[in-house]
């Protein structure tokens, strides 16, 4: 139920906003508004303002529209024939139409602001332990390391205040294809040095929990503490508890849980026969030797080991936060970087550089809506920029039937000296809807494919 409600929460905030650009924008050029719709279908509720503007929202709120006086829309009066939109100067009428994407970037900003000025419990950048044979254990990342700064090529040093800044930076410079260089530390003031990651050669083409593994940064540090313990697991069967640090396995020093899950996960051969495992645990200031043997699990085309337990104790944080000033650039920055980052995976995926299953639809923003809104209200309104920002984007790319395309269509009139004729509009506008439906079919069969697989 929550996942649904702040589904539907999410996208009539995307949508009243969208049109509210649109709908302010003609306001503000005298062009009358007929309707403003929430959603297709048959009216839930209606009402007008003094401006004979009907508002309305609808049962199928998977959209919206702001119908305007319009000469290819119906008949208009002649005493208002110079207020119609399509009698408007071209500047008017893009501007119109540009104004629905703003809107939601400008929300964006807002959000992002709010979050940062706000403040958001984080954790702290300090790096668990790298994954065997990745780029960090190659760079000498040790674990249990501080970042301090991180930053791109050519580009000066970023302070870096959380784990989710570290994230952030990687997920840019592989997807982007360029190096990175990390500045760490045993403490936050402790004199620190520079490593070098070569994202470069990762030739990334979707972000997800492989990516991270092969980058060798995973996660924050934690303990190598045993949380809740399912009844029917392997470590309830060797007697383990919630608050067992483990010290050892197979008489190997274990650092954090990071190492943990590694081994857990290397117990299982390719054939998915499990080895026992040799765990020394501290148990109320008790050191206790027990045996695990970890049960085997198929993911993708391989075996792990998996115990039946979570790992890691909770990582330390720290509240990110921001004066108002500095919380509004935040805000402006967030929302560019977002911007840039979507549109180069867009030409990614269109050139073969990416991957297709990157493409997410509405299945995927309700399961990540109701994530986001179960871990609280400023993880939720930053998903709700996060996707503010793609709704933006989207609708201002170059293709007929979303805003893009009809700015493409006044930039054709505007070099031309003449709008495009019917004919051709026509024909982009079925070409434009086909398009459009292949994408969203393929959003949906990658959402059913991520809930299903």
């Amino acid at each position: 139920m929550l996942t649904i409600l702040s589904f539907l929460v999410a996208i009539a905030i995307l949508i009243a906003v969208h049109e509210w650009g649109h709908y302010r924008m003609a306001v503000a050029c005298g062009v009358p508004v007929l309707r403003f719709s929430i959603g297709f279908g048959r009216p839930l509720l209606t009402w007008r303002n003094h401006h004979g503007t009907e508002f309305v929202l609808a049962a199928l709120p998977l959209g919206g529209y702001v119908r305007m006086l319009d000469g290819r829309e119906g008949p208009v009066p002649a005493a208002q024939r110079h207020l119609a939109f399509d009698a408007q100067p071209l500047a008017r009428r893009a501007a119109i139409v540009a104004a629905g994407p703003a809107a939601n970037l400008l929300l964006a900003v807002v959000l992002y602001a709010f979050v940062a000025w706000w403040g958001v419990p984080q954790a702290q950048p300090v790096l668990g332990s790298p994954t065997a044979a990745s780029l960090a254990e190659q760079a000498g990342i040790r674990g249990g390391e501080w970042v301090t700064a991180a930053a791109l090529p050519g580009a000066p040093p970023e302070p870096v205040r959380s784990f989710e800044d570290v994230r952030w930076v990687l997920t840019r410079a592989a997807l982007d294809g360029r190096d990175v260089r990390l500045w760490l530390a045993e403490a936050p003031d402790a004199p620190g040095r520079e490593v070098w990651l070569p994202l470069s050669t990762l030739q990334a083409r979707e972000v997800d929990a492989r990516l991270f593994e092969r980058i060798g940064i995973v996660a924050p540090w934690s303990a190598p503490e045993i949380g809740q313990v399912m009844p029917d697991g392997a470590a309830a069967a060797a007697g383990l508890r919630p608050g067992d640090r483990v010290l050892a396995v197979d008489g190997e020093p274990i650092a954090d849980a990071q190492q943990l899950r590694a081994r857990i996960r290397a117990a299982v051969d390719a054939s998915g026969n499990a080895r026992p495992q040799r765990w020394r645990i501290e148990r109320a200031g008790e050191v206790i030797d027990v045996v695990v043997t970890p049960q085997a699990q198929r993911q993708g085309d391989a075996w792990v080991g998996r115990v039946g337990a979570m790992i890691g104790a909770a990582p330390a944080m720290t509240t990110v936060s921001h004066g108002p000033l500095q919380a509004l650039g935040e805000g402006l920055r967030r929302t560019a970087e977002v911007s840039v980052l979507s549109l180069q995976m867009m030409g990614k995926m269109l050139t073969g550089q990416a991957s297709l299953s990157n493409l997410s639809g509405p299945l995927t923003i309700a399961d990540y809506a109701g994530r986001s809104a179960s871990l609280g209200w400023v993880p939720f309104l930053s998903f709700l920029a996060l996707v503010s920002v793609s709704l933006g984007v989207l609708n201002l790319l170059p293709l007929p039937v979303l805003d893009g395309g009809h700015l493409m269509y006044y930039l054709w009139e505007a070099v031309a000296g003449r709008p495009l004729s019917d004919v051709w509009m026509d024909r982009l506008q079925r070409g434009g809807m086909a398009v459009l439906i292949a994408l969203m079919s393929l959003a949906i069969f990658n959402d059913l494919a991520r809930l299903l697989g």
